[in-house]
């Protein structure tokens, strides 16, 4: 287990550190212990959560409303939550 992931049963845990605003949406390795994602989306608007939640959802394999934002909705530090997927977490650090 990482810090930056946790699975229980089918559902993935991951802590994230988010940048918007970025000119293209990539996985940009570890930020302490969390794992970096760059979006394309601004963050006005809810747009960068939109973006993170379809961004997550298509890294997993999975359908949108298998992936929730838990904790930091307004902030660069979240926690989200995806359930059913089959894709091992540190594929994304690939």
């Amino acid at each position: 287990m990482s810090a930056w992931h946790r699975r229980e049963g089918d559902t993935i845990t991951l802590v994230l550190h988010v940048q918007p605003g970025a000119k293209h949406s990539e996985v940009a390795g570890l930020h302490g212990d969390a794992l970096k994602i760059r979006l394309a989306a601004p963050p006005i608007e809810g747009r960068a959560n939109d973006a993170l939640l379809r961004f997550i959802a298509d890294c997993f394999k999975v359908p949108l409303r298998n992936v929730e934002i838990r904790q930091g909705g307004q902030s660069r530090h979240k926690r989200v939550e995806v359930r059913g997927s089959a894709v091992e977490p540190e594929s994304l650090l690939g």
